[in-house]
């Protein structure tokens, strides 16, 4: 326990586990405010596929980074890092914690661990020649070339994600260096924050029932036509916010590519199967406490164990 620095608690965890109705919870014990680690919720207009907290759900709760950037707009995880470090800065001025929740871990990596992204030169020729040979010949063809060279971040990118296997091709273009090797001597930095680290979790059949049940209420709410809206107004499937889950799915099914019956079954496996990645990337995490749902009773539970662990670790005031 370090008492100098200041404190921060993250909570984190798979999609649809129940982050967003804990964290209210949360706030409201401990005096903190919220700010948002999702790379979709930060986007305007993209609130019924990204499961958008809604405003009267936020219970007076301040939160950060909901709606803060149009659909075209650049944000990734540098964007990020420098907005969530300025609301913190402006929640401690007020004498509150900050609380960071959502499931995007590289998101929480980046700030828990003040990670120095190593700013690279601002040529985007190479950048531009990597996205026409994706546009030409697939993003399978561009994560074979990051095998080539960097075996390890081929590993860890899904040979889908064409923006992350652009970025590390770029990076060891640029600086000469395995972007795997880069992010692992920073994942050795020690925290400037005194920190509890909460991933909640449930069991595994319970968490995909969840999903399920989350995306055919989706639908309900109107997805269709929050993804209609989106194209009408401008907004393209090659745009990053267009490429989350739950609106590529749907384009498809927009655009003649597949029945509606078929997007939604694509977007179920592809839902479970992101909940299992983010577990994993959970469980390589130092110094990680995991809340498992099926060991407490309730949701009144779970935030007393939360709340004596952070008495212990100094973060909050002793009852």
């Amino acid at each position: 326990m370090n008492l100098c620095k200041k404190p921060l608690i993250v909570l984190t965890g798979p999609t649809a586990v129940g982050k967003t109705h804990l964290s209210i919870s949360l706030a409201k014990a401990v005096d903190g405010e919220i700010i948002s680690a999702d790379s979709m919720q930060v986007y305007k207009y993209m609130d019924i596929g990204t499961a958008k907290i809604k405003k009267e759900e936020m219970m007076g709760i301040r939160h950060y980074l909901i709606d803060a950037y149009m659909p075209d707009e650049p944000f990734n995880v540098v964007v990020f890092q420098h907005a969530a470090k300025a609301a913190m800065a402006d929640i401690w001025s007020r004498g509150k914690i900050p609380i960071l929740v959502g499931g995007t871990g590289f998101y929480i990596q980046a700030v828990l661990y003040d990670i120095d992204f190593d700013e690279t030169d601002d040529q985007t020729s190479y950048r531009e020649n990597l996205e026409a040979l994706a546009r030409e010949k697939g993003s399978l063809y561009l994560h074979e070339m990051l095998a080539g060279v960097d075996f390890e971040a081929a590993e860890q990118i899904h040979f889908n994600n064409t923006k992350k296997i652009i970025r590390a091709l770029e990076f060891y273009h640029q600086t000469g260096k395995k972007i795997s090797e880069h992010n692992a001597l920073q994942r050795q930095n020690q925290s400037p924050y005194n920190f509890a680290y909460f991933v909640l979790n449930n069991d595994r059949a319970v968490l995909y029932d969840r999903i399920e049940k989350r995306i055919d209420q989706m639908l309900d709410e109107g997805l269709v036509f929050e993804v209609q809206k989106l194209l009408d107004m401008g907004y393209t499937k090659n745009m990053v916010s267009m490429q989350g889950l739950g609106y590529k799915e749907i384009i498809d099914y927009l655009q003649g590519r597949t029945t509606l019956e078929e997007a939604v079954a694509i977007l179920k496996r592809d839902t479970r199967h992101f909940a299992k990645r983010q577990l994993t990337w959970f469980r390589r995490e130092r110094e990680v406490i995991w809340i498992n749902k099926n060991e407490f009773n309730d949701e009144t539970m779970i935030l007393q164990s939360m709340l004596a662990i952070l008495s212990d670790k100094g973060i909050i005031s002793k009852s």
